[in-house]
């Protein structure tokens, strides 16, 4: 595993294929294993560079501003790429979208699955469902908001955990306890956002962009996922997949590979 120095971070990221570049953008509830599907399969044609975030998975957190999207292209610049397809995944998403408006001329293409985007304010309907399936969560209780977020996100509002894989059900709450501890250290340091956010910008991105979702998804994702394409220029909309939630890729690889290796040709 390579790590790279970072405006006072340590960034651990995955190396592998030739060809032109991709970078993978984890969810804010995962680190970037939650790309292994996508991985090899991508490698085979292209050179894919598999990010932790800062304070993520494997990478550090000084204490120091930083903005992600000005890490990514840092990242970019410490390897000597000029140009690069961003992936993003959720909050990797959102990064994603607000690199290409931050750095345009360092983005080449974006993918998008179950993406956030920055300034966007979560609906009621989607507060409610929380609220409806989940309930009161003690936000120190890292385990227990593991738990819930788990059920929110990963097994949807139309599925029971009893539905999907245990094992796959255990990965994901042991990568997203991992994350809520990198998010409760995150609240030390002072992290730049786009200003302004993507929001009210997607007509600005002018690169091409695959936007994808699972169709078991929160109301809210879906609702992104058209926001974009209606908005983006050059946007192409996936059918949104069946049986898969917020974290498309990792539950449903082939459809994804499939998707991302025709737009990357």
């Amino acid at each position: 595993m390579p790590k790279i120095e970072l405006d006072g971070a340590t960034l651990a990221y995955d190396d592998l294929g030739d060809g032109t570049p991709v970078v993978l953008l984890h969810a804010g509830i995962a680190d970037r294993r939650m790309w292994g599907n996508q991985v090899d399969a991508l490698a085979r044609r292209h050179r894919v560079l598999n990010l932790d975030l800062r304070g993520y998975g494997e990478s550090d957190l000084p204490e120091r501003p930083f903005a992600h999207h000005d890490d990514v292209v840092g990242f970019l610049g410490a390897l000597g790429i000029e140009r690069a397809t961003l992936v993003g995944c959720s909050f990797g998403g959102a990064v994603a979208i607000d690199t290409a408006l931050a750095h345009p001329d360092r983005v080449a293409a974006l993918a998008l699955f179950g993406s956030a985007v920055s300034g966007y304010e979560w609906s009621d309907e989607t507060n409610d469902l929380w609220d409806s399936l989940v309930g009161e969560v003690d936000d120190e209780d890292l385990d227990a908001t593991a738990e819930a977020e788990v059920r929110f996100w990963v097994v949807g509002p139309g599925r029971k955990p009893a539905d999907l894989d245990p094992t796959f059900l255990d990965f994901a709450r042991e990568m997203d306890r991992r994350a809520l501890a990198a998010e409760a250290a995150l609240g030390s340091v002072a992290v730049r956002e786009l200003d302004p956010p993507a929001i009210g910008r997607l007509a600005e991105i002018a690169v091409p962009v695959l936007v994808g979702a699972g169709a078991e998804d929160v109301p809210d994702i879906c609702v992104l996922a058209e926001l974009i394409a209606a908005q983006a220029p050059l946007a192409t909309r996936l059918p949104d997949v069946p049986d898969a939630a917020h974290l498309l890729p990792l539950e449903r690889p082939a459809p994804v590979n499939e998707a991302l290796l025709a737009f990357l040709d």
